[in-house]
């Protein structure tokens, strides 16, 4: 996520209080902190219930990942228009806007009689988060002078780190405890007395704020880019179980033409207004493109491994979802700490060397869990997966907290909120094209007609079969990354927003779970993740 301004010259509005006795900023950070806890929490909380899903809806494996792409999607085309939205009408009324749109979509999902609906609130969940997310730090920098943001960076961090851990385990306690026989629902309706408290109190304590200088709105660009991905992906879901249609194929070959239009027309309203959705010239910067690559292609990787590997544990091997929460918690706290050294103590010194370990590392996780899987099969146990989970979390830490300073490092500041905001969208692209291609990576290896006895096993050669194709992504990230700088260069314009963003760092570990303003405004790059 990037702010959408610095404070001292473009957020408008009342004047920012440093003084300690106005304790309404402090409301008004607990209130964004909370709205930005239940999205990262809504986005992990997900993959963990889906075996209970799929009993209780009869959802066919294609709205499984609809359920879970969906959401990435919409989120991922809406997420620069929602920060400049908030520029040009106001982020307080946005995130109002966003958190009771995302509040309604919740109890949809949580009432949801069909997978169809369930799929539809999903989309409609991502697009409202897309509102809300980019406004928090935006409404942070509004709000706070800039000696105090350091510590509401790292306060940020640590709620993202707590979202990350508590998401699986509160799914899998939510769907154990199957409250009032709701079975799943209860983690979507969680939602709503966060979501109205917020509402509420947001309205009463959060300040409004714009920028004067906001850019205008690119929609024919988010249709375009919205619309690419979807014959690139829908094809790519429903292919397997349609029998590889023509269309399908048509379909994803047009995807290239649109993107290709895309293309044309940002060039265009570059020139006619200077405010396109993408930023075309920032491609010109070698550090950048690669960036963007490693980006696309790592949400990529991420969105396979995420929801094979709870389809694994919960459908192959029988586990509850509550073991398999439990299963990934060494993950998550191997990803915060080392994103935590990579970003304060390595990267300093080692550059870009780091990322690369980080990349190799988690190779040497999937192949310590392909080869663990295979061994023991069916009679895994969680202590088992330990080794290989706290490899992979601490090569991902090592990439996820320092990527985007670095790729951010060589771009023009005045083109880094446009950059910020593309390298998010891009990874959540790169996240719903994943969970698409779960379809050919695992899916496409199990047999459609296999007796009881058959399905474990058939599932842990499909997990198996997945990680391979991840393990080839990474190794690709791992080449990429030779054309990111040796070292972040900072481009800070002034001693404290050189300490706000450090102090910020370690937000980079939300994985994709923040969004970022569309703006041309000044540089928050280590929030951006």
């Amino acid at each position: 996520m990037t702010s959408s301004a610095p404070l001292s010259s473009t957020a408008s509005g009342p004047a920012v209080s440093s003084d300690p006795s106005d304790r309404r900023r402090w409301f008004a950070l607990a209130i964004v902190m909370t709205a930005a806890f239940m999205d990262l929490v809504d986005v992990t909380i997900v993959n963990i219930a889906i075996p209970s899903i799929q009993e209780d809806t009869g959802a066919s494996f294609s709205s499984i990942q609809w359920i879970t792409a969906g959401y990435a999607l919409a989120f991922a085309a809406g997420l620069i228009t929602g920060g400049r939205l908030g520029d040009i009408y106001g982020r307080k009324w946005l995130f109002l806007i966003g958190i009771g749109g995302f509040t309604l979509a919740s109890a949809l999902c949580g009432f949801a009689v069909n997978p169809e609906m369930l799929v539809a609130s999903r989309i409609l969940q991502g697009g409202t988060a897309a509102l809300m997310v980019p406004q928090v730090l935006s409404i942070v920098h509004a709000t706070f002078p800039a000696h105090e943001r350091g510590k509401v960076f790292g306060l940020f961090g640590a709620i993202v780190g707590l979202g990350a851990v508590s998401g699986p385990l509160l799914g899998a306690l939510l769907t154990e405890w199957n409250i009032a026989g709701l079975e799943w629902r209860p983690i979507f309706l969680i939602n709503l007395p966060v979501g109205i408290a917020g509402l509420l109190l947001g309205r009463k304590f959060i300040t409004e704020s714009k920028a004067p200088k906001a850019l205008r709105l690119d929609l024919i660009g988010v249709v375009l880019v919205t619309l690419g991905m979807l014959m690139l992906i829908y094809p790519l879901t429903r292919g397997r179980e349609l029998g590889w249609p023509v269309w399908g194929y048509v379909s994803m070959g047009g995807s290239l033409l649109v993107f290709l239009a895309l293309v044309v027309f940002e060039r265009s309203k570059a020139r006619r207004d200077g405010s396109p959705l993408v930023e075309l010239s920032l491609f010109r910067v070698k550090s950048f493109a690669a960036g963007i690559a490693v980006q696309l292609t790592f949400g990529i990787g991420l969105g396979i491994f995420f929801l094979v590997w709870t389809l694994y544990m919960q459908m192959g091997l029988g586990w509850s979802a509550l073991r398999a929460g439990t299963t990934g918690v060494p993950f998550s706290i191997a990803v915060s700490f080392a994103a935590g050294i990579s970003v304060q103590k390595l990267v300093p010194r080692f550059g870009r060397k780091v990322l690369q370990a980080g990349a190799a590392l988690m190779v040497a996780g999937l192949l310590i869990y392909i080869w663990e899987s295979d061994r023991y099969g069916m009679g895994i146990t969680s202590w088992q997966m330990i080794l290989p989970l706290v490899v992979m979390g601490t090569g991902m830490g090592l990439i996820v907290a320092p990527l985007t300073d670095m790729v951010l490092s060589e771009v023009p500041k005045e083109h880094s909120g446009s950059a910020s905001g593309l390298i998010n969208t891009v990874q959540q692209m790169g996240n719903a094209l994943g969970l698409g291609l779960v379809a050919v990576v695992f899916f496409g290896s199990i047999d459609d007609r296999l007796a009881p006895p058959q399905v474990g096993p058939a599932f842990a050669e499909a997990f198996q079969h997945s990680l391979w194709w991840v393990a080839g992504v990474l190794a690709v990230i791992f080449l990429v990354m030779f054309a990111l700088p040796a070292r972040p260069q900072r481009q800070a314009e002034g001693g404290e927003e050189t300490d706000d963003a450090g102090a910020g760092a370690g937000v980079g570990a939300g994985v994709g779970a923040a969004g970022a303003s569309g703006s041309d405004v000044a540089k928050e790059p280590a929030l951006t993740s």
